[in-house]
């Protein structure tokens, strides 16, 4: 019954091998507080963006909680990039919102420990040095009264410090140490190596770990609360037994004895010890405490029994109006006696009686079936069923401490385990055999009967000339669906078709949509919305799918619409070659405004296939994705010098990942540098460069109206021949002038672009999409 905080700012920054530790070796209720969910970092196993990829490095955080045994907890605040300083981060979390949601955390959870990845000083990404500036606070907030829950005094806070800044040779006889590779028996593993596969589950970050089966050392630093020595533990003078409460004699002596008796050969012969230990339980004194072990206590009886019991769906979703309907099952696997199936249903259906006393090995089943109420919502992520801020999402209150939502669809089962009943709730899933990866399940979702796909959130639309769109309807179950399609647009824009009749079934599921919108001289931004009549009810309703090997798939729903946003663009020439990186839409954005894209691979390039193109964009880190262009410099310099364009954006360069080689025809590096604020001024270098007249004549306007960040991942260092774009720099700091290269060799031109093109033109911003139409004429 002890418990330990840990607090960071991003998905990946915890230190999973304190975790793994701590849960398992302890036997600790161990926690992870991220103050956001990550979607403003890069993704290198998809192209989600933003809120789609927070919904990713959620599930990846869900994902290593269910290897590492620890909670995860997240604050309502967003992940707005990368951040030069902790006071930006504080302003646009709105510091006073982000410290009540870190207390309801604190009052929520009770730690007795609370531990920090950051610190309070700087240089560090202002959203690592914020989190700890919150933590700092919230230890002396969460105990005074007043605000959300009922105070709460953690008995201590430290600082882990990171290995990244202890250098061979430091002295560390100053800090609190922790062996936290220790290997345990029960599981045939060190912690190093269960953490290794918890941190593996960061995939969209490239995180994968290499197991450590030996000793891990972790410092500390005590920053508040009860006095330690380096000596010292850091749990030193916790009682983290039910020692801790009065009353609870009988409940420990029981729990020692369901502890001595239990034969791993055997697990169920512990039912009756444990139902006694359940009987004491629920009398204990912490309201609490008593609730979570009461659910571990269920747990771990229905594990002892080898109760299985599932909920199968016979389809991935429903529609509202639909009935849903699924097989129960449950199957007693070990010699139990007095073991009970009282009854089960579908939560929110009516209950079917059981079997009662269970056999060995004798499966029961039934097929239950639900009618879903109609305002029941649909499948979404509970952080996004109401449109985010800028900066926080839209959650009030206590809904900052759900992570994720349970299954929309859930079955219960009421068993009698040794005379103790349980009920146990079970996600409704969909089930299916895949040739390689085995039996794949998922939630079943509540979904609208057709979802209206756009394809992106922004169209660039050039002046007066007709801009093609698809849309795509589709069914979410087999029962298809039947309406009319309309869409509507401002003033200023003309949509052609404006309305459609579909008729989608089972075997044809999706009906595409040409859609052409042009829009006048005189049109402003504005949205065009899209909507579907389907007998009475009317459906407007975009669905991304997350569909990752790694993680469970599922939906995700916005508003039918794109934002309309008209520009002045010179009408593209010839045919460009597009490598893709590690995912990003800026293809998909060329291809709209009028120009020919080919996507080609490695081996086309490896293969000669570039003497048809006289343009090769690479997408964002190309060559951290594909190592093995690395290798075909030779051929890609050739390319430039016969007359090529070559367009490489942003890839990253560090100790963990090093470019192992060159990018350009002469020597530069990248570094980390970035402009984060995208307002930042920018200078030219050259008023007079033909990129900023051919063939769009470029003004101070064009760098209006940017989105998140100018760019990252800047060149650090460069040869003389390289020729530097423009300069500017987030307030306070020196002018970069790396963010873009260009360089002449023999008849061709290579750019080097840390510019986050990549974030710009699918948020349709005009004056990034003119720009990199001009590098592309070079």
């Amino acid at each position: 019954v002890g418990s330990v905080l840990y607090v960071a700012a991003h998905p990946d920054d915890e230190n999973t091998r304190l975790l793994a530790y701590l849960a398992g070796q302890r036997g600790l209720r161990v926690g992870y507080l991220s103050m956001t969910r990550g979607g403003g970092g890069q993704n290198l196993v998809g192209a989600e963006q933003a809120e789609l990829l927070g919904v990713v490095r959620t599930g990846e955080l869900l994902a290593a909680r269910a290897i590492d045994g620890a909670e995860q907890r997240f604050s309502g605040a967003r992940d707005f990039g990368y951040s030069k300083s902790a006071a930006e981060t504080l302003a646009k979390w709105d510091e006073a919102r982000a410290l009540d949601d870190v207390v309801r955390h604190w009052r929520d959870f009770r730690p007795d420990v609370v531990i920090t990845r950051f610190t309070t000083q700087p240089p560090n990404h202002g959203h690592h040095t914020a989190s700890a500036i919150l933590a700092e606070q919230a230890f002396k907030a969460a105990a005074a009264p007043g605000g959300p829950g009922q105070p709460w005094q953690a008995d201590r806070l430290l600082h882990n410090q990171s290995h990244w800044r202890l250098k061979p040779g430091d002295d560390t006889s100053g800090f609190l140490k922790l062996d936290v590779g220790t290997y345990d028996p029960r599981i045939g593993q060190a912690y190093g190596e269960v953490a290794a596969a918890s941190r593996t589950m960061h995939k969209s970050q490239g995180f994968g770990t290499a197991p450590d089966p030996g000793p891990i050392h972790e410092y500390f630093t005590r920053l508040a609360g009860t006095p330690l020595t380096p000596a010292q533990d850091i749990l030193a003078g916790l009682d983290t037994t039910w020692g801790r409460f009065k009353g609870t004699q009988a409940l420990r002596d029981a729990l020692a004895k369901a502890a001595a008796e239990f034969d791993p050969r055997a697990p169920h012969a512990s039912l009756p010890r444990l139902a006694e230990v359940g009987a004491l339980l629920d009398q204990a004194p912490d309201a609490g405490w008593r609730a979570i072990k009461q659910a571990e206590l269920a747990r771990i009886m229905v594990a002892c029994a080898g109760l299985h019991l599932s909920a199968r769906a016979d389809a991935p979703a429903i529609h509202p109006g639909q009935p849903l309907r699924a097989t129960l099952t449950a199957i007693m696997r070990t010699p139990a006696a007095k073991v009970r199936l009282l009854r089960a249903r579908v939560a929110g259906g009516g209950w079917v009686k059981g079997t009662g006393f269970m056999d060995r090995g004798n499966p029961w089943s039934l097929t239950a079936s639900l009618d879903p109420e109609p305002q029941r919502p649909l499948s979404q992520p509970p952080w996004l069923e109401r449109p985010p801020a800028l900066n926080r999402y839209a959650q009030e209150g206590d809904e900052v401490l759900v992570a994720d939502a349970p299954a929309r669809f859930q079955a219960e089962f009421v068993v009698e385990l040794a005379g103790r009943t349980i009920t146990v709730r079970r996600p409704v899933e969909f089930a299916q055999t895949d040739a390689v990866r085995g039996e794949v399940v998922q939630p079943v979702e509540l979904l609208p009967p057709v979802t209206l796909d756009l394809g992106q959130r922004q169209a660039l639309l050039p002046h007066g000339r007709p801009t093609p769109l698809e849309l795509t309807l589709r069914a979410t179950t087999a029962d298809g669906a039947k309406g009319r399609l309309s869409l509507s647009a401002p003033k200023g824009y003309t949509v052609t078709p404006a309305a459609v009749d579909f008729a989608l079934t089972a075997e044809r599921p999706e009906q595409r949509v040409a859609v052409t919108v042009t829009a006048s001289a005189q049109a402003r931004p504005g949205p065009l919305v899209a909507s579907a009549q389907v007998g009475e009810g009317t459906w407007a309703l975009h669905r991304d799918v997350i569909d990752h090997g790694h993680l469970p798939k599922r939906s995700v729903l916005r508003p039918a619409e794109v934002g309309l946003v008209p520009l002045a663009l010179a009408p593209p020439q010839g045919t460009l070659a597009y490598l893709p990186g590690s995912g990003d839409e800026v293809a998909a954005v060329l291809r709209a405004v009028g120009y020919t894209v080919d996507e080609i691979t490695v081996d086309q390039v490896a293969a000669g296939e570039l003497k048809g193109y006289r343009t090769l964009l690479l997408g964002v880190r190309a060559y951290n994705k594909h190592p093995r262009l690395l290798a075909l410099h030779p051929q890609l310099m050739a390319f430039v010098k016969g007359g090529g364009r070559l367009i490489a954006q942003y890839n990253t360069n560090n100790h963990f990942n090093p470019l192992e080689g060159p990018v350009g025809p002469y020597p530069f590096t990248i570094g980390r540098d970035r402009i984060t604020d995208e307002a930042a001024p920018l200078a030219r270098v050259d008023a007079k460069h033909p990129v900023w007249t051919t063939p769009n004549r470029l003004t101070d306007a064009d760098f209006d109206g940017w989105v998140q960040e100018r760019g990252l991942y800047f060149a650090q260092t460069w040869d003389d021949r390289y020729q530097t774009l423009v300069h500017g720099a987030d307030a306070g700091d020196e002018p970069l002038a790396g963010s873009t290269l260009i360089a002449r060799h023999g008849d061709g031109v290579f750019v080097y672009t840390g510019l986050s093109f990549f974030r710009q033109l699918p948020a349709g911003v005009p004056g990034a999409l003119r720009l990199l139409a001009n590098l592309l004429a070079l």
